[in-house]
């Protein structure tokens, strides 16, 4: 058996479709958000990162990096252990805290990534619930994906964001046995909203739990950040909000908000949280400052919106192939993994401009697309810059434009 044979063919049959991943070594610039270093083959330049998921900055905020800072002087790195073994900080003590109140909720849970939140929370909630049925969104992320195949659960997946579809499952399944509707509230790659309300109403009416992933839109919509279950007004009709640090916040880990009852079951039962060493009490720190920050301040949200719009602006001007969305996310739809990747690489290589490609099975095939996350410190004449020299290599590769 030669091992490395069948690993070296795996990877070269990835290479083969044109969608071989490449990691782009960067270092952030501190106080230079969006600027940072490359280190390529020709040594290391500045460039513009366009496709960074700290949204707002938050990862270069004064106050955050003045909260780990002084947390680094206090406590130490390391939180020394399990959250059930001298690993519980007061620091999440009070990030816990402070993410109940930004929800709503009665208490939340912290977890080493939103990936393991998710993971751990739906695998854990269907066990606790022998018979569970899941209703999944056909879009949904694959650690949402992940932790429904972990609990073996008995799902339907519903068209994305098709109530109608979601309504014909629910009927299906009957009112008496156990239901749970998981959907993200943002979708990230194609940067649309699901209709919160409308299956907070189906669950009403059907006797089902509601999970909802905020991962794309905590801190960035609703008047505190606390994402569309805030700005619709449906907070309080969701059972799990899920979120994540390391986006608009601009650290790192994941959480769940919900009823004392529900987060002690998963505190109780979850091997995701309960077998892993709890996050460092300096990543905490600075959390709990963004978190607090952005509760009080819609500064930063309306920059990043008005920026959004601005480059949007300029695709569609331009006949640039640009989804349609509400949100922060502008995917570019390029719809071939070899052209998506030369597009990438042609943008950083000679105009040092990042954006990364994506490709299967992040998104169905023919859907390639450069994913752009304008951010407020993203200036009118980087979009300028960025959208002639799209221009450019638009045309010499022959590709679509917008009708």
């Amino acid at each position: 058996m030669n091992y490395g044979q069948i690993f070296a063919d795996a990877v070269a049959s990835i290479k083969a479709e044109g969608r071989y991943r490449v990691f782009q070594d960067i270092a952030r610039k501190r106080g230079g958000f969006p600027i940072a270093t490359h280190y390529g083959k020709d040594g290391p330049r500045d460039i513009v990162v366009w496709c960074s998921n700290d949204y707002l900055g938050m990862g270069q905020n004064e106050k955050v990096l003045a909260a780990m800072h002084e947390a680094l002087e206090r406590v130490g790195a390391g939180s020394g252990g399990t959250r059930n073994i001298s690993g519980t900080n007061h620091y999440h003590v009070l990030l816990e805290e402070e993410l109940a109140d930004l929800h709503g909720k009665d208490g939340a849970l912290l977890f080493t990534s939103g990936y393991v939140s998710n993971d751990a929370t739906l695998s854990t909630l269907v066990n606790l619930m022998p018979g569970t049925v899941v209703f999944s969104d056909a879009m949904n992320h694959a650690s949402m994906i992940h932790g429904i195949r972990n609990a073996r659960a008995d799902k339907r997946i519903y068209r994305h964001a098709d109530v109608d579809h979601l309504r014909a499952l629910l009927r299906e399944a009957g009112k008496d046995v156990p239901k749970v509707i998981a959907t993200e509230s943002v979708y990230s790659m194609d940067g649309d909203i699901a209709p919160l309300a409308d299956i907070c109403d189906l669950a009403d009416e059907y006797n089902a739990m509601t999970y909802v992933d905020e991962v794309h839109a905590v801190g960035m919509y609703g008047p505190h950040g606390g994402g569309i279950t805030e700005r619709d007004g449906v907070a309080d009709r969701v059972d799990i909000i899920q979120g994540t640090l390391a986006k608009a916040f601009g650290t790192m880990g994941g959480y769940i908000t919900g009823s004392a009852d529900l987060i002690d079951a998963i505190r109780s039962y979850a091997p995701g949280f309960i077998f892993t060493t709890s996050l460092s009490p300096v990543l905490v720190a600075g959390t709990l400052a963004s978190v607090r920050h952005l509760k009080s301040s819609s500064l930063e949200r309306e920059q990043q919106q008005e920026r959004v719009a601005a480059l949007k602006r300029r695709f569609v001007d331009t006949n640039l192939p640009v989804m349609q969305s509400d949100t922060h996310i502008l995917p570019l739809i390029v719809g071939d993994p070899v052209d998506c990747q030369a597009v990438s690489d042609e943008l950083l290589n000679e105009f040092g401009m990042y954006v990364q490609p994506i490709n299967y099975p992040t998104v169905p095939r023919g859907t390639e697309r450069l994913r752009f996350t304008p951010g407020p410190l993203h200036t009118d004449r980087m979009m300028d810059e960025l959208v002639d020299a799209l221009n450019v290599v638009w045309e010499r590769r022959n590709l679509k434009r917008a009708a």
